[in-house]
């Protein structure tokens, strides 16, 4: 009897280790037809897990309740399980270099609880060459175990797109790769226990991990297309959203949107690609090019900000100015890597202290990560400004009352960026307003 079968027929257990965005809805979707070990080393995390509660909102409270999942802190508890997935993030450090701390970390811990006959599969994402040149050797040097001779490997990465109700685990074909073509097919089959989409084989490990680090970049250049495109809209006086709704009439015009680039993807992979690249003498033009427009759109968007107060002649420093939206992505608690934190502290340069309010986020995390404490919707009143920086649900309710209601009414003029276009430009493009968007 093969591993596959085992775990299907219950005699072994697949663990995940890391309960993050991407871990977690792994484990409850295996859970349903497997044994699962669910790790990570946030024994709070673990505890909210085990009293029902889902802090992510990925996959909500009710299942989380019901999960089959063994939810655990406790890392012997990875001795019980044969096949490894880990899902930690690989974020970049302030000078833009991969940051494998939490990588390596995870096959440290998994290493030292690994027994003969694992698979171990990695989906962070990384720079080609990885998971076979660091991680491995940190399996074997911890295990005292020989990969391709006790314990096998493979990559498979994510692609879950946290706060997106459609694209799911299930929903997405699944790129999978091994070391072999025997762990290959292992991989394959576990995997397409709970993908209904069906899996991709790779040809090979570094195949898969290229694959993902280029899908990234790839959406990357094309964001930053779109926002050196806004920049020259704004100077010829063109709204950057009705050019590309007309572009976009024709069949293979590509439908993205300029936008802040934050998160833990986007704004993050093509960083690990370039960095190989580097190392092997080769220096990025068109990615880095598009990652530096990327990550001044804060800067320019709080310039913009300050510009359109001037025009109406209200003094800048010390104006009432509202952040509406502070997570990198709208309908997701999650304030990592977050953009609007360029927008935040780049007005604080001209003395603004902006009342941020964000309904949806993690507010306890974003206090610990920026010090920031978020207001109620009740706060924002007698603005000098406002910023609706992030597209909830909760703000696509707001009506032309509402948001008259959110400003200083000595104001003869009231200044709105709305950066990803929510509301209605007609509505706001009235003597009464200076309305600004990306």
């Amino acid at each position: 009897m093969d591993l596959y079968e085992k775990i299907v027929g219950g005699e072994e257990k697949l663990s995940l280790v890391g309960l993050g965005y991407v871990g977690m809805p792994i484990a409850v979707a295996f859970a349903r037809k497997i044994k699962v070990v669910g790790f990570d080393l946030n024994e709070k995390k673990i505890q909210m897990y085990r009293d029902g509660i889902d802090p992510t909102k990925e996959v909500g409270d009710e299942v989380i309740r019901h999960t089959a999942v063994e939810f655990t802190a406790d890392p012997g508890k990875l001795r019980e399980a044969k096949f490894h997935i880990v899902a930690v993030p690989t974020p970049v450090n302030d000078d833009h270099t991969p940051d494998l701390t939490p990588v390596e970390g995870a096959s440290r811990i998994l290493g030292q609880n690994l027994t003969e006959g694992s698979v171990v599969v990695f989906e962070s994402t990384v720079y080609p060459g990885v998971t076979e040149e660091i991680c491995v050797p940190i399996l074997e040097k911890e295990s005292g175990l020989t990969c391709g001779v006790d314990f096998k490997i493979g990559y498979s990465p994510e692609r879950i797109n946290p706060g997106d109700k459609v694209h799911r685990l299930e929903t997405i074909t699944k790129i999978v790769s091994g070391m072999d073509e025997e762990t290959l097919n292992t991989v394959a089959r576990i995997y397409e226990l709970v993908v209904e989409a069906g899996v991709y084989r790779a040809e090979s490990i570094k195949v898969a991990e290229a694959a993902k680090v280029i899908e990234n970049s790839q959406r990357d250049i094309n964001i930053a297309f779109m926002n050196e495109l806004s920049m020259i809209f704004h100077k010829m006086g063109i709204d950057t959203k009705a050019v590309l709704e007309a572009a976009g009439t024709k069949w293979n015009f590509l439908k993205f949107m300029p936008g802040l680039v934050g998160g833990h993807c986007i704004g993050v992979d093509p960083y690990y690609l370039t960095y190989k690249a580097e190392e092997l003498g080769y220096h990025s033009q068109i990615i880095l090019s598009g990652r530096r427009i990327n990550d001044d759109m804060g800067k320019y968007v709080a310039e913009s900000l300050v510009k359109s107060l001037i025009k109406v002649s209200i003094p800048v420093k010390h104006a009432r100015v509202a952040i509406l939206g502070f997570t990198f992505k709208e309908n997701c608690p999650d304030t990592r890597n977050t953009k609007v934190i360029d927008i935040y502290k780049e007005l604080g340069e001209y003395g603004i202290v902006p009342v941020v309010v964000d309904p949806a986020a993690d507010a306890e995390e974003a206090e610990r990560l920026y010090g920031i404490t978020f207001q109620s919707m009740e706060a924002v009143h007698d603005m000098d400004a406002v910023i609706i920086a992030v597209a909830h649900e909760e703000f696509l309710k707001f009506d032309r009352k509402a948001v008259d209601g959110f400003y200083n009414p000595a104001h003869r003029r009231r200044v709105l960026l709305d950066i990803k276009g929510l509301l209605n430009r007609k509505d706001y493009q009235t003597e009464d307003y200076l309305y600004w968007r990306l």
